[in-house]
């Protein structure tokens, strides 16, 4: 799987300013390009600050002298790097409370800026094109079922996976790829399995499927001497 980075996001060719740009200036360039903040670059292309619509509102609102880039500016810049991945870049956002993150190269030059509406577009991801990368990357490419043994639906980015695989071990991990999938919202877990090689009980509330060879308790565990089926239910009978 090929999971997405900042560099496949992030907007290429930024808007940026110099130290001495003026306030009026940078209200312009937000409203032209509709942002709601700029970088402020060095003379080399350097990130060394950013300023927000909130830099500008603050410095009116506290009515200070501040009319350049440098005197408004927040600093130092938190910045991102292309090979990051959106969730980094998302962890970074949240962290720092900001909803851009200008990017930069080797060489900490200004290459691009990735904002939260930018990250979003991986849950835009239409199902099919989900249904399809979890079908031939994760069933087939990695764990080298055939696209037949499950059936794998896709409703607004939810994921629901049902089927029985051969082995109850392989269902966490089939789960845990699902959910790496770019786009995916949520795996809902229907899944069975034709022999417990884990050694613990089953979850509770499951009920036998269907074995010539044994049977299975109430808890999906096998009883002593039996070799059956495992199977859970529908959650969505549960209860």
């Amino acid at each position: 799987m090929r999971h997405r980075r900042v560099a496949d996001l992030m907007t290429p060719v930024a808007v940026s300013v110099q130290r001495g740009t003026a306030f009026k200036e940078i209200a312009r360039l937000l409203d032209e390009y509709g942002i709601t903040a700029v970088p402020v670059v060095d003379d080399d292309g350097r990130p060394v600050g950013v300023v927000s619509e909130a830099d500008l509102l603050r410095r009116q609102t506290a009515r200070t002298t501040a009319s350049t880039a440098e005197a408004l500016m927040s600093s130092p810049a938190i910045v991102a790097q292309p090979q990051w991945s959106v969730v980094r870049a998302a962890r970074a956002m949240e962290e720092y409370r900001i909803k851009r993150l200008p990017v930069v190269d080797g060489a900490g030059r200004l290459t691009g800026v990735v904002s939260r509406s930018d990250l979003l577009q991986l849950f835009l991801r239409r199902d099919r094109a989900i249904q399809e990368e979890i079908l031939e990357d994760v069933l087939t490419q990695t764990l080298g079922l055939s696209p037949s043994a499950l059936t794998v639906d896709v409703t607004d980015g939810r994921v629901t996976l049902s089927g029985t695989v051969e082995h109850r071990s392989l269902l966490p991990v089939f789960v845990r790829l699902c959910e790496s999938v770019d786009g995916v919202v949520e795996v809902i877990d229907r899944l069975s399995w034709r022999l417990d090689d884990t050694g613990t009980a089953g979850r509770a509330g499951a009920v036998p499927g269907p074995s010539p060879a044994g049977t299975v308790d109430v808890t999906g565990g096998p009883r002593p001497g039996d070799t059956g089926a495992g199977s859970r239910p529908d959650p969505a009978r549960e209860g």
